[in-house]
């Protein structure tokens, strides 16, 4: 009797055990912090102010759109990951001869790596889009750049760049039916899938909700933000998929168009998504913190679940909150988690961890507690 009791205390710990969201984000969440951002401050914060303050939020990484040594420099020792981005203008001159790409690489890596955890250079950001005449120039950098790393014995760094959902995908649903745009899939997106799927690097990505619910009316705005309503979803009639929120179809998209290109596998890297808390325009009127905190609470809790999204189980490798702080402009949006003075705008969201694993590791303890009294009982 006792045995049978003591078996199924063991039962209960380890379903409690596998409870889901018990301790930590199965994907990596962090923030981006912009140059342009900075360029609006008579005084922006100090790199030790900017660091300190992605700790207090519990984010575990940091995408830099500008990769000031300074910002690196105050990484070091911390359990934060950084991605970093080489301008747009950088590309031609790193394509053109592999000492330019290494001249880079000693001014912003060598100096800190591995002593500052540097996971992914982006070479470019939606170039396509910000860049058009560059484009030949992107496979060539990349390349050299990676070269370079394996000249200086360096092998844990991926190497990739960055595109605009919809300045490279066809459609968003269904996401069946989505695509690489042309000309650019056979010129550059192709080739860059092939040399991803060789280093085993990821797909980056900007992924907007907010930007495809401005361009497409009939999208109802509990969608995006994640909210669940009995009539509030799409489904894919090909698949037999159901999206419950534009997150992951917009994921699924890029997924399919991946696929169609000959390339399924490869991992996505969200590198920039958000909401808007605030527009100079007073059209936008769903530029507001209310709906900003509801799609940053809803995302959180969704890659919290471990659930991934319909067409790949282990979600998306990373995902990066646009932005960690906010610009002080008089034309535009404020997308920043944070105020100017470097305080949260939300006071009750969690970056990190889990809103019930607390109360998952007092179960969890109190029946092993219970259990080691038994057993000494017995």
């Amino acid at each position: 009797m006792a045995a049978d009791f003591l078996v199924s205390l063991v039962a209960i710990l380890f379903i409690l055990s596998l409870l889901p969201g018990s301790t930590s984000l199965p994907t990596t969440v962090g923030a981006t912090y912009s140059a342009s951002t900075v360029a609006t401050y008579g005084t922006p914060p100090a790199p030790d102010c900017v660091a300190r303050a992605v700790s207090s939020l519990g984010l575990s990484a940091l995408r830099l759109d500008a990769s000031d040594p300074a910002m690196i420099r105050a990484f070091l020792y911390s359990n934060t990951s950084l991605l970093l981005t080489i301008p747009n203008q950088l590309v031609p001159p790193l394509a053109a001869n592999r000492s330019n790409a290494l001249r880079w690489l000693y001014i912003h890596v060598i100096p800190f790596y591995p002593r500052t955890n540097i996971g992914t250079i982006s070479v470019g950001n939606d170039l396509l889009e910000s860049s058009p005449d560059f484009f030949t120039f992107l496979l060539p950098a990349i390349r050299n750049l990676r070269l370079s790393l394996q000249d200086l014995g360096i092998h844990r760094i991926s190497v990739s760049t960055t595109f605009s959902f919809i300045n490279v995908i066809t459609t968003a649903f269904p996401p069946s039916n989505a695509q690489f745009q042309e000309p650019a899939v056979d010129t550059v997106i192709r080739p860059l899938l092939q040399f991803l799927r060789d280093t085993n690097s990821s797909f980056l990505i900007n992924l907007y909700p907010y930007n495809l619910y401005k361009m497409r009316s009939e999208i109802p705005i509990g969608f995006p933000l994640f909210q669940e309503h009995p009539f509030g979803f799409r489904d894919d009639l090909t698949t037999g998929v159901r999206y419950r929120n534009l997150f992951d179809m917009m994921v699924d998209a890029v997924i399919s168009a991946m696929a169609v290109a000959g390339y399924e596998n490869i991992p996505v890297i969200v590198t920039e998504t958000g909401w808007p808390s605030y527009s100079t325009d007073p059209a936008e009127i769903d530029a507001n913190p209310v709906y900003a905190e509801m799609y940053i609470k809803g995302l959180l809790f969704h890659l919290r679940s471990g659930k991934g999204t319909p067409l790949r189980r282990e979600g998306v490798a990373e995902t990066y909150i646009y932005e960690l702080l906010d610009k002080q402009v008089r034309q535009g949006r404020n997308w920043g988690i944070l105020y100017p003075n470097l305080t949260s705008k939300y006071k009750e969201i969690q970056y990190s961890g889990s809103d019930c694993g607390g109360l998952f590791d007092i179960l969890i303890m109190a029946v092993g507690q219970f259990l080691v009294f038994a057993l000494l009982a017995w």
